[in-house]
């Protein structure tokens, strides 16, 4: 099998403990890439502790030394997020394939500046979008396509927790904010439920709650059409008591599904009782006033998440090997470039709904708390 050789540009938590970490200690990943080099302007971040690098590895203070490198066949950006864009485009433009972390982009003008220079320069690019591959929503999408619970009215999806952040990623100047950081993610497997279609209505309203930068981190964002299902789409830090990821609600039942299992339960409609509209008021014995009121037999299944499948090491696994045989054979990407621009047109027009002033609110830290600086 060959091995492609990779490049990977910063070390921060992304390129250094999700991209570094899978290609080098996955087994799978390791028999089908090579990394080679790695560019990080704080040297100490290019070693990776219990992992054995290549024969000739090399690590670059600046990027564009690794871009020269003409070893390297695949460059996995993960600068900053404001950075995807540019550096990708010069990796593009100096002969490379290029994955790029998620957000590809905060506008759709910037993804199809880059999307141009990919088909000038023959090369290809991806995007870093993981979560395509959770196997809880897989398996959700699966039971709602299947028919199932019937025409599904509406699915809510809630990436909630409750936390504080202070680091650059709570700032706008950064492409900071949850919709940009976490938001790809369910954002992506949103537009997987509601279908093919752009959706008609884009409603989102953005909050800074526990944020200490200047971007929101409460997001709600509703997604509309005819003909699809109703998207309600949820991305808090200040949710002390997050529930169920996913729910789905369709016209013969429901589903509902947290990080360990799936209960979904449904009625047949052949097997539910024949009724007719009745457009007077219901009478019953005595001519008395009566509710509707009928006995549907519901059927309910329930699934559980196979051991070690709830973890992003086995997502990214799986996306790395739908990259490599894109790259060495050709095959379709999982996440295609159309599907993340999509997405990235419903982000811009979030923003645009929700101009979120620029000043960051400072919240004093506790003298007693451990690392203060005066």
């Amino acid at each position: 099998m060959r091995r492609i050789k990779v490049g990977i540009i910063g070390q921060g938590r992304s390129g250094r403990n999700i991209h570094r970490h899978l290609l080098e200690t996955l087994e799978p990943l390791r028999e089908r890439y090579e990394v080679v080099a790695v560019a990080d302007y704080i040297p100490e971040r290019c070693n990776l502790e219990d992992v054995t690098p290549a024969d000739g590895f090399r690590s670059y203070s600046d990027y564009r030394r690794l871009l020269a490198d003409p070893a390297i066949e695949l460059i996995v950006n993960a600068t900053l997020s404001r950075d995807h864009v540019p550096v990708g485009i010069e990796a593009l433009e100096s002969g490379h394939d290029v994955l790029c972390e998620k957000p590809l982009a905060g506008t759709v003008a910037e993804v199809d500046a880059i999307m141009g220079v990919a088909r000038r320069a023959g090369r290809r690019l991806a995007v870093f979008q993981q979560s395509r591959f959770r196997p809880i929503f897989r398996k959700a999408l699966e039971v709602m396509r299947s028919g199932i619970l019937g025409r599904p009215v509406l699915v809510r999806i809630a990436y909630n927790g409750f936390s504080r952040r202070w680091d650059w990623q709570t700032l706008q100047e950064f492409g900071g904010g949850e919709l940009m950081n976490t938001g790809p993610h369910p954002l992506d497997q949103a537009l997987q439920f509601f279908g093919d279609a752009d959706p008609e209505t884009v409603f989102c309203r953005m909050d800074r709650a526990n944020s200490f930068g200047n971007a929101e981190d409460q997001v709600k964002l509703l997604l509309a059409g005819a003909g699809h299902p109703t998207i309600d789409l949820e991305v808090s830090r200040c949710c002390a008591f997050p529930g169920a990821i996913y729910e789905i609600r369709g016209t013969c039942g429901g589903l509902r599904a947290d990080a360990a299992e799936m209960v979904w339960k449904y009625f047949i409609p052949d097997e539910a009782p024949e009724q007719r509209l009745i457009a007077t008021p219901l009478e019953g014995p005595g001519r008395l006033p009566v509710y509707c009121v009928e006995k549907l037999h519901f059927h309910e299944r329930k699934w559980e998440v196979p051991p070690m499948a709830e973890s992003v090491d086995s997502w990214g696994c799986d996306f790395y090997i739908n990259l490599y045989c894109h790259l060495t054979a050709g095959a379709p990407l999982e996440v295609t470039l159309e599907q993340v621009r999509r997405q990235v047109r419903i982000i811009e027009e979030c923003h645009r709904q929700n101009p979120l002033p620029r000043d960051p609110v400072f919240r004093p830290v506790p003298a007693e708390l451990p690392g203060r600086r005066g």
